[in-house]
């Protein structure tokens, strides 16, 4: 179905690369839309065309009201009363991986999951790349979507977030895989995680090849125009079995691979290694091609990554941890003889972090809890935990406490943004603190 927007009047959220992107896809098209951002000074305002007439600052009610079609950036909140008063007015309002998929006519392989997507995504990628094909990566990972429309592809990977998904009706997948769904952004979801959760699983709705990977009953899974992939059930061909500390990936009975021959550590990353191998075979990839790009894939960066191992104590860099599973799975991957000193904290974004309170009274830990949550974060385990204001305070005092046979573990569980940029700003100065310190 080809789409019209030459009558449309367009309205794009959100001045940051997506909103960008949405500005050039117009452009092209020969549409000049209007363009609003709720900062007063966005970093990318340069980039706006002088065409292109815009505001600032808040989300003028008037320009909203009288648009025909917004395109939303996932960093705005769909739920905010000025959006839900478009919707009941007819007003359509999409994510530019809606516009991406009106455009496509290549396959696409669409990830999302609480955690994992964008190590599955780029896993994936690289295996078709070692196959021959021609494949572009985006999405909340690398390139916006709509940049990528611009290359000839054989195929395209997205990495998908609940974000992106809120306003995406027609994403027609070759293959959808939904990794694990958990607790995160429940600051975003008036519903709670039921909300969360069923917007996880909009991924599935067009999707040719469903891929499950975690132990949640789905409804109409046995939908017979659908090809669904269990990978949690007794019944899968595919399983990660461990034998004497050995975790070894089977299809079928047969031994695929052996995670020792990888550079990949934690159960995480060999489920992550299973559900590439699913999807991968699902798109007959060559499984020469297959194994030989696992073996040779290294962790992406601030995704549990051992940075520092001497004197005994190992530090581990998982930055990337931003909701409170992500830190379970972190811990559940240590083979600590000493304490663990476990790095937490940041905006937790109202999630329930009272869910690891049994899980620490089990564990010998010492807890840091820094940034914005600090003070709950502490209540959650008293007697193990150490309040302290910032990243570089809690370091010195590692440095002074951590012994050999110790490992010293950065999984804050939230969102870096009370102090930092970026999760990946936050994994960097852990680093150059452990050079400066340590």
């Amino acid at each position: 179905m080809l789409y019209n927007y030459s009558t449309k009047k367009i309205l794009i959220l959100g001045m940051g690369l997506t909103g960008i992107s949405c500005i050039n896809f117009f452009l092209k098209k020969g549409i000049v839309p209007k363009i609003i951002d709720e900062s007063t000074c966005p970093i990318y305002l340069h980039k706006i065309p002088k065409i292109v007439k815009y505001k600032l600052g808040i989300l003028d009610p008037q320009w909203i009201l009288e648009s025909d079609l917004i395109v939303i950036s996932p960093g705005i909140s769909s739920f905010k009363p000025i959006l839900l008063k478009a919707r009941l007015l007819g007003i359509e309002i999409v994510s530019d991986i809606e516009l991406f998929s009106r455009e496509v006519a290549v396959p696409i392989i669409s990830i999302t999951g609480t955690n994992g997507k964008s190590t599955v995504a780029t896993m994936v990628t690289e295996i078709a790349k070692n196959t021959g094909y021609k494949v572009y990566l985006g999405g909340n990972i690398g390139f916006p979507v709509l940049h990528m429309l611009d290359q000839k592809a054989d195929l395209y990977v997205i990495e998908l977030s609940s974000f992106q998904l809120e306003n995406t009706f027609t994403l027609k997948s070759k293959i959808a895989v939904v990794l694990n769904i958990s607790e995160d952004h429940m600051n975003r979801y008036p519903k709670g995680f039921k909300q969360y959760k069923k917007i996880k699983l909009s991924i599935y709705n067009q999707a040719d090849i469903c891929i499950i990977n975690f132990n949640q009953k789905i409804k109409n899974l046995n939908n017979n125009s659908k090809k669904w992939i269990d990978l949690k059930s007794k019944k899968s061909n595919y399983h990660v079995y461990y034998d004497k500390k050995q975790a070894i990936i089977y299809h079928k009975n047969q031994k695929i691979l052996n995670m020792s021959e990888t550079f990949l550590h934690g159960h995480h990353n060999y489920d992550n290694a299973l559900v590439s191998l699913v999807i991968s075979d699902a798109m007959e990839f060559p499984r020469n091609s297959i194994i030989e790009t696992l073996k040779k894939f290294s962790t992406l960066p601030h995704r549990f990554t051992i940075i520092h191992n001497k004197k005994g104590i190992c530090w581990i860099n998982d930055s990337k941890s931003t909701n409170v599973n992500s830190t379970k799975v972190a811990l559940d991957s240590i083979q600590s003889i000493g304490t663990i000193h476990l790095l937490l904290g940041g905006d937790s974004k109202s999630a329930n972090f009272n869910i690891l309170k049994d899980y620490f009274n089990k564990l010998k830990i010492i807890i840091y809890c820094f940034g914005q949550d600090r003070l709950y974060l502490s209540k959650i385990c008293k007697e193990k935990s150490i309040t302290i204001q910032t990243l570089q305070q809690a370091i010195i005092l590692i440095s002074q406490k951590a012994v050999s046979g110790d490992t010293v573990l950065l999984s804050p569980g939230c969102s870096s943004l009370d102090q930092f940029s970026s999760f990946e700003e936050r994994g960097n100065i852990f680093i150059k603190l452990i050079k400066d310190i340590i």
